[in-house]
């Protein structure tokens, strides 16, 4: 089994911040090199595409590369850190509420309030990926990286409530 991260696999930086232009044509580019249909059937070869495709998977999706690259730098998990602010519980528990008011309807209240979860979901990813931005500039021993770590698992958290109420809504 392979040490090499999904970043190295694809033949990408270790960040958050991505081109999906590049992630494209690397992936593109590996995959011809390690599919089975150029390379044969052979084990080690189904295992490299494999992986690959794990890889572009994962890094295509910001939520899970966000997931991915915080394991890696050694961050918390979501079993380690499981609040989030409690401002944001809040707003929350308001929002569930709401969500459960129209969501048996298709009214523009449920489409206004999915456009609302849509935008505060992409704004967490905005402020995870400042947060990487900081992480990435404090050196290695840098004690505020404990500090911005957990700040980053509680961002995801919440991302993560955020993806949970969306779901609840756009089910039926």
């Amino acid at each position: 089994m392979s040490d090499e991260s999904h970043f190295e696999r694809l033949g990408l930086p270790r960040r958050f911040r991505l081109d999906p232009a590049a992630l494209e044509a690397n992936y593109l580019a590996r995959s011809r090199e390690v599919h089975p249909d150029f390379t044969g059937n052979d084990p080690a070869s189904l295992h490299a595409s494999a992986a690959l495709n794990e890889a572009y998977t994962t890094l295509r999706d910001p939520f899970r590369r966000a997931e991915y690259l915080l394991r890696l730098t050694g961050g918390p998990s979501a079993a380690d850190v499981k609040q989030m602010p409690a401002a944001f519980l809040e707003e929350m528990l308001d929002l569930r509420m709401r969500i459960e008011e129209v969501k048996d309807s298709h009214t523009p209240e449920r489409t206004a309030m999915e456009t609302q979860l849509a935008q505060r979901r992409a704004g967490l990813l905005d402020e995870a990926a400042r947060q990487f931005d900081r992480l990435e500039a404090l050196p290695p021993g840098d004690a505020a990286r404990v500090g911005l770590l957990t700040a980053l698992r509680q961002t995801l958290n919440a991302m993560k409530y955020i993806q949970g109420l969306l779901r609840d809504l756009r089910e039926d």
